[in-house]
């Protein structure tokens, strides 16, 4: 992932932000899609800290912040399908902690906002949770599966790639991921005042950047950083929802920022 956000989007989101959300009353929630390693963690603090700067109160919160704890996706995985012991997927998520603090937020409280540690895997210690600004007028909601719609019946039926074909033939896990986003997960994008989503020219460029950042945390010698194979393994865990986000949400997306391999924006 880079290091800074583009200049030019964050400029551009912060004056659709201040044009479209703070216009209302109470808080309006900007939601960020995009692929693994497209730059959304960036772009939503880069946009926090302008929108703050001009008096704007803003927070952001994660959709990977609200990861179960290890402990609970390995239940899950006992009682559902074995894939669910990986962190990803909907259902793996616990929404109730995210609408709690949007419902926090909504009422002008300095809610706890979670955060998760993807070295250890599990949740941070709520003692360690940044708070947001009281009467905060613009949460940036980031993720990426964020505002996804459920797929047909039809387009779960044939696997994507190795991994649903060797490990999922039946399709219980991508079904049961499935049905998990066209729940709870709905409640939330239903919060979304304005969608914007990050497309990334294709899945092979995915796999490229998620290769970029874990070589970038080997380098550090982080101990949970993963090899080449391990990362083209659990990326496939990503792939279909990956794949049915950019075939369908530009479409309806509010705004659609088209990145190049090198996330360059080719087009707002």
């Amino acid at each position: 992932m880079t290091d800074h956000a583009d200049p030019e989007l964050v400029d551009r989101l912060a004056r659709l932000a201040g044009k479209r959300l703070t216009a209302r009353d109470g808080l309006g929630v900007l939601g960020i899609c995009g692929a693994q390693g497209s730059g959304k963690s960036s772009l939503a603090a880069a946009l926090e800290h302008r929108l703050n700067g001009v008096g704007v109160p803003c927070a952001r919160l994660s959709l990977d912040d609200l990861y179960l704890s290890r402990a609970a996706r390995q239940k899950l995985a006992a009682a559902v399908h074995p894939l669910f012991a990986t962190r990803g997927v909907p259902g793996t998520h616990d929404l109730a902690l995210g609408l709690a603090a949007l419902a926090a937020l909504e009422r002008g409280e300095p809610a706890a906002l979670p955060r998760f540690d993807k070295g250890s895997d599990e949740p941070m210690l709520r003692a360690d949770w940044p708070r947001a600004p009281a009467r905060c007028r613009v949460l940036v909601l980031e993720g990426w599966c964020m505002g996804a719609v459920p797929q047909s019946p039809g387009e779960l039926a044939l696997p994507v790639n190795a991994l649903e074909a060797q490990e999922d033939p039946q399709g219980i896990w991508r079904g049961h991921a499935n049905t998990a986003l066209g729940g709870e997960y709905q409640n939330l994008f239903a919060r979304i005042d304005t969608l914007v989503l990050l497309a990334v020219p294709g899945w092979d460029i995915v796999a490229r950047w998620r290769e970029q950042q874990e070589a970038e945390l080997r380098a550090t010698g982080a101990k949970r950083a993963m090899s080449p194979a391990q990362i083209a393994r659990f990326i496939q865990h990503y792939e279909r929802l990956t794949r049915h986000i950019l075939n369908e949400m530009p479409a309806r997306a509010d705004l659609t920022v088209r990145l190049d391999a090198q996330r360059r924006i080719v087009s707002l």
